[in-house]
């Protein structure tokens, strides 16, 4: 059995030393580009916020595009990128592509200006149960933590969409998707990207 491995794309760039190696993300980071791609946890978040801090103390009048697609992850680390985000002095506008889910549309959510690409899909649900393991006191705890966790985020998307709390968790108690359109319509997305307008997002 053979595995294929996929090497980095990479830019091939002249300077004075010849020709450079540069890679595609430090390229789109240069031009205010970040990507949230992989499951959102303590590691990907840190990055996240790390680009951020870095991006806005190098420009703080600049806005930021953070591009996501994702199926979501850890509560406590994707607040932490809301925060980061709502914190900093540059706006940060948020692109979603293909589907965002979960935390990640969350994130989305407080983005300064939200975009979306005409294909791309946002889900959102209330938070999950994934371990099951323990005393009943110990999963009442974890029951009790994902209430809270839910009230945090159904106030938070409410705030971010011109909804009520309540409208927000009767669509999280299912897993209820939005097209751009309908993202548009109910308050969680701006604008669908069209022909020439990603390079200035």
């Amino acid at each position: 059995m053979t595995n294929t491995i996929y090497s980095q794309p990479m830019l091939i760039q002249e300077s004075a030393r010849g020709y450079d190696n540069i890679r595609l993300e430090d390229e789109l980071f240069k031009n205010r580009k970040i990507f949230l791609t992989d499951d959102i946890n303590r590691e990907t978040a840190t990055s996240v916020i790390k680009q951020l801090m870095i991006l806005d103390e190098a420009d703080d009048k600049s806005p930021i595009s953070l591009i996501i697609s994702t199926n979501g992850g850890s509560i406590d680390s994707g607040l932490s990128i809301c925060d980061c985000m709502n914190s900093i002095r540059a706006d940060v506008n948020v692109i979603s592509f293909g589907l965002t889910a979960s935390m990640g549309a969350v994130i989305f959510s407080c983005g300064n200006f939200r975009s979306m690409f005409p294909s791309s899909k946002l889900l959102i649900h209330d938070p999950l149960i994934t371990e099951t393991n323990g005393s009943a006191m110990q999963i009442k705890a974890i029951s009790d933590s994902l209430l809270d966790y839910r009230n945090i985020i159904g106030d938070l998307l409410a705030k971010n969409c011109g909804r009520t709390t309540e409208e927000i968790l009767d669509l999280t108690s299912k897993d209820t998707y939005f097209t751009a359109q309908e993202a548009i319509d109910f308050g969680l997305a701006d604008k669908i990207i069209t022909k020439g307008e990603f390079k200035n997002e």
